[in-house]
């Protein structure tokens, strides 16, 4: 399956509100810069990984479609970032919106980023949101499918479907 995977995550309070309202935000902004949204999972709570004290997280991932290769799209995404009030301190802070690049169509891409995601396969609020959205998926790189990727996740990762999702 070839598609353009985008994971979307917030945890902090913003001027939109809860981080949910955030995510919202950011996929409205993707589609004011041309970037069509096809689909996205349901939104999901995580606890932080790695585990601390910090606010649990709204996460889901989309299918988009869009003209722009994969260093623009990254470019994109992080101008929605600053735009939104993204403030990069620390990794693995607290933030109020963060959208990753997970997988643009079968590419593999190691320059000044990296395609697809390197910690997406270990992390459940990326892959069960993905297993949603696109169920036939094959990591380009190690050849397992959605289902050997759920399976393959490490124990003791706290996530749950968002009550009242839309």
């Amino acid at each position: 399956m070839t598609v353009i995977l985008i994971a979307v995550g917030a945890n902090l309070q913003s001027r939109f509100g809860p981080p949910r309202a955030a995510c919202d935000a950011a996929l409205a902004a993707l589609e004011e810069r041309g970037i069509r949204v096809v689909a996205r999972s349901r939104w999901w709570e995580s606890a932080p990984v790695p585990v601390s004290e910090q606010p649990w997280y709204v996460n889901g991932v989309a299918v988009v479609e869009t003209v722009l290769d994969p260093a623009q799209l990254l470019a994109e995404l992080h101008a929605v970032e600053d735009a939104l009030g993204r403030v990069r301190t620390v990794r693995n802070a607290p933030r109020v919106i963060d959208l990753d690049l997970l997988a643009y169509h079968n590419r593999v891409i190691e320059a000044d980023f990296v395609v697809p995601h390197p910690r997406m396969d270990d992390r459940a609020f990326v892959v069960l949101p993905l297993a949603e959205v696109a169920p036939c998926w094959v990591h380009p790189v190690t050849g397992r499918t959605i289902e050997e990727l759920v399976a393959a996740l490490p124990a003791g990762q706290e996530i749950r479907p968002l009550n009242h999702d839309a």
